[in-house]
């Protein structure tokens, strides 16, 4: 099947004029062209590289999980103990090795697809629960990273 990719381009819009879409053929060459996109979000989201790496957030996400600055996060490992990833009984306790593997970012890198699940996250103490929704990041047809949205719930 075809591959359309479309972005909306800056258009100086005249009054009594619709802006019209700038139709791109190409997706990014590198997984770094992402980070400037979503470093700029202003939606909470994150970009992990095929090593699950942090390679980029944006400053909703920052704010969301209580994060004071990028350079927190950036080039941290999603299970490098940043945030605990938890279970939703009434005591918290940290999730299992086999259940870390299925949050939504990793799982994405592994099986090449979508992925989107809940998650409580206890970050300083305090514990918020998500809604994660994540696609692979494809670069030449590999998968080189995910990109996950974060709602609060």
């Amino acid at each position: 099947m075809p591959r359309l990719d479309i972005s909306l381009a800056s258009v100086e819009v005249v009054a009594g004029s619709t802006p019209a879409l700038r139709v791109v053929r190409h997706a990014p060459e590198r997984a770094t062209d992402w980070y400037e996109v979503v470093a700029a979000a202003a939606e909470p989201c994150l970009l992990v590289d095929s090593d699950g790496l942090i390679g980029a957030v944006s400053a909703a996400f920052l704010r969301l999980f209580g994060f004071s600055a990028a350079e927190d996060v950036l080039g941290r490992g999603l299970l490098d103990d940043l945030v605990d990833f938890v279970d939703f009984s009434a005591g918290p306790s940290r999730l299992e090795t086999a259940e870390l593997e299925r949050i939504p970012p990793l799982q994405s890198l592994r099986s090449g697809g979508l992925a989107r699940g809940l998650l409580r996250v206890r970050v300083g103490g305090k514990v918020r629960t998500v809604d994660a929704v994540t696609t692979p990041v494809r670069v030449d047809g590999q998968v080189s990273g995910s990109l996950t949205f974060f709602a609060a719930v």
